[in-house]
């Protein structure tokens, strides 16, 4: 739902009468940039109005920045004309080295933008500015101040973002608003620190320069990606989405007032009567006018249905946990999926809606976990919803949203159901009949058990690390039960989503054996591939990855020497369907742990799958000689590789090595066995 600037006359022949020149300058310049300064408001507003009304907030702070119209402002106020030289001081504090994004091409910024864009900040700024005397418990005195624009009967927030951008947004709520000033004056407007601490100062704010130096620590070190993840959707309150407020009580409460107000006649006394009965029979009946919003109707798998079914997926889970009988919990879950307030956040992966549920879900789990009441929901086969609030006062309560659509005896066996540092813990499926954890990065070491409490949830285990080195990855390794034909083991990692991700692996190609399949990833082969290959997964995180295969499609026998070397190909593949490749090359390493060498990274492709089997792929290499070249390798079906640029080679077979200069520009292709040729996958 784009909110549009407000409808003004841009172009002018002659200045209105008693108008002066530099209020039409700067009405032209809220016009033309009103996205850019309702966005910078947004950021610098404090978290704490909630979303809704930040966004209301901003567009009002901007909206208010401009002079009335029959307004003359006095001599020192006026908007400042557009001059050809200006002092270094007010080119750092009014305009910045230049505008940044979508506004770099525009040149530097115009003077009225310049005056706009201080009076936005000094409205923004006064929303955590106390006087010495006021209370505490209450907001700021501009944070009560009743402006335009009002909605009435619609909750209005940004779009969600990803992890990233949920991190970034919480960073920015544990600053003063000076410090989200500085940096977004930076990574916005593309001001240098002493342009920030220039225009800070002058909008009034206390200690511009420790500030800047504040905000020289938020989105560090990827500051670029800062920049980039501050002018997403989550950031953007000109674009925006709607949810109506008091949805299931607002009939309720329009024929409260009525009969109030013709109470009102009669007497006092009873008016007030009256208003109390009604509003306790609307209380009472508020929760339960949807059906799908009911606990009672909540649907509930009898404990040993998973052994006696032929769908062995989400839909098999019983209901467990020590609160599943508690329903006002359940009611609070269910209100906060329909119509979730702004203390709640909402997190859900690529792909995923966060709508209210159709009809009434299935409970699979209710009780405390790591300080917080936990309620885990099922859609009937699309979608897995956790609520999870604090036991104590503190933060919000949290809904998350995962698409587990087409899930089986693999992908369904567990769920995140609480994370608490770099841990976290799981939900396990009725047929997991053992439980233990390794690490991908130390495929010699045997397992580690891991406790499972008698209602499914396990013991805290370790997560991958988000940054840093890679040190170690661990995994969950369980085995299904027997009682439904399915034992065997599996590996299942935390990448961030409410769903593990299953880890698989397929061999090498067997001498004119068929074509492989993807198998568990638990024999020593896999081990070894995984190895080298986990910490590629870092890339996967947050994406909403139901499954990473490592297939090795080809062993290339290098020069000078003979020593083999190993290719894989790494396929995500998503619960929304797309998938991503990574092209790994292994040559001989020291280490089982080793890093392979990422060649080549396609998104939204068949590469890697049953729908696209063959595939080629190249990389340079150095030999201990120090020659430099050019390696190639094909899948089973490549029975020819030329090459062609400045190095010119072919090869019988699926792999290829010539020499080359280093950085050589080189062209490969692929003849297939069956007709038709290959192009190398970049």
């Amino acid at each position: 739902m784009p909110i549009h600037p407000p409808q003004q006359q841009q172009h002018r022949s002659a200045p209105a009468p008693g108008r002066p020149l530099g209020v039409q300058q700067a009405e032209a310049a809220l016009v033309e940039h009103y996205p850019r300064l309702v966005r910078l408001a947004y950021v610098v507003l404090p978290p704490a109005l909630g979303r809704h009304r930040r966004v209301l907030a901003a567009h009002g702070a901007v909206q208010r920045a401009l002079p009335g119209a029959r307004a003359v402002p006095a001599p020192a106020s006026r908007v400042p004309a557009q001059s050809r030289r200006r002092s270094p001081e007010e080119a750092a504090g009014a305009v910045g080295a230049e505008t940044v994004g979508a506004d770099a091409a525009k040149g530097p910024v115009s003077a009225p933008y310049a005056w706009m864009r201080l009076r936005v900040l000094r409205t923004a700024l006064a929303y955590e500015r106390r006087p010495r005397w006021w209370p505490g418990r209450l907001p700021a005195p501009a944070a009560l101040r009743p402006t335009l624009p009002v909605v009435w009967g619609l909750r209005l927030f940004p779009r969600a973002g990803g992890a990233d951008e949920l991190a970034l947004d919480r960073a920015l709520s544990g600053v003063p608003g000076a410090v989200r000033a500085a940096f977004a004056l930076q990574l916005l407007e593309g001001l240098t620190e002493s342009g920030a601490r220039a225009l800070l100062a002058e909008a009034g704010a206390d200690d511009p320069a420790g500030a800047v130096r504040r905000a020289a620590g938020l989105g560090t070190p990827d500051r670029a990606g800062a920049q980039v993840l501050l002018r997403s959707g989550e950031f953007d309150p000109c674009s925006v989405q709607t949810r109506p407020s008091d949805l299931l009580r607002r009939r309720h409460r329009t024929r409260a007032v009525a009969l109030a107000a013709a109470l009102c006649v009669v007497a006092g006394a009873v008016v007030v009567a009256a208003e109390r009965d009604v509003q306790g029979a609307g209380d009472e009946g508020a929760g339960i006018s949807v059906p799908a919003l009911d606990p009672a109707a909540l649907l509930r798998t009898a404990a040993e249905q998973w052994a006696d079914t032929s769908r062995i997926d989400f839909t098999a889970w019983p209901v467990r946990g020590d609160r599943r009988g508690d329903d006002e919990l359940l009611g609070r879950a269910l209100r906060a999926w329909a119509e979730p307030s702004e203390a709640v956040r909402v997190s859900a992966t690529p792909g995923t809606v966060d709508v209210p549920p159709a009809q009434p879900p299935q409970l699979l789990f209710a009780g405390e976990v790591d300080g917080a009441a936990v309620v885990l929901f099922h859609d009937r086969g699309v979608r897995v919803v956790r609520y999870a609030e604090p036991l104590a006062a503190g933060d919000g309560a949290a809904l998350d949203f995962a698409r587990t659509d087409d899930a089986d005896v693999t992908t369904a066996a567990a769920v995140v159901v609480s994370r608490t540092g770099d841990t976290a813990r799981f939900l396990l499926a009725p047929w997991i009949s053992t439980a233990t954890t390794r690490d991908l990065l130390a495929p010699g070491t045997p397992d580690r058990p891991l406790e499972v409490a008698p209602d499914g949830v396990t013991a805290p285990v370790e997560r991958p690390a988000a940054g840093g080195g890679c040190d170690s990855w661990p995994v969950l390794r369980l085995r299904s039960s027997e009682r439904i034909v399915e034992n065997h083991a599996f590996l299942l990692t935390d990448l961030g989503d409410l769903a593990p991700t299953h880890l698989t692996y397929t061999p090498k190609p067997g001498g004119g054996a068929p074509a492989r399949q993807p198998r568990e990833a638990t024999g020593p082969e896999a081990l070894g591939a995984w190895a080298r290959t986990a910490c590629s997964l870092r890339a996967l995180s947050g994406s909403g990855v139901r499954a990473v295969n490592n297939w090795a499609f080809a062993e290339q026998r290098l020069p000078e020497g003979g020593a083999r070397a190993e290719w894989l190909c790494t396929r995500a593949d998503t619960w929304r369907g797309p998938g991503r490749v990574l092209v790994q090359f292994l040559p001989p390493a020291g280490s089982p742990t080793t890093p392979a060498a990422v060649v080549a990274d396609r998104n939204d492709t068949a590469l890697c799958s049953r729908f696209g089997q063959h595939i080629l792929a190249g990389t340079q290499w150095k030999a201990a000689s120090g020659r430099w070249y050019v390696l190639a390798a094909g899948s089973r079906a490549v029975d020819r590789i030329e090459a062609t640029g400045q190095v010119r080679g072919t090869a019988d077979g699926p792999t290829l090595a010539v020499r080359a200069p280093r950085d050589a520009s080189v062209r490969l292709t692929a003849g297939l066995r069956e007709g038709g040729t290959l192009s190398a996958v970049r």
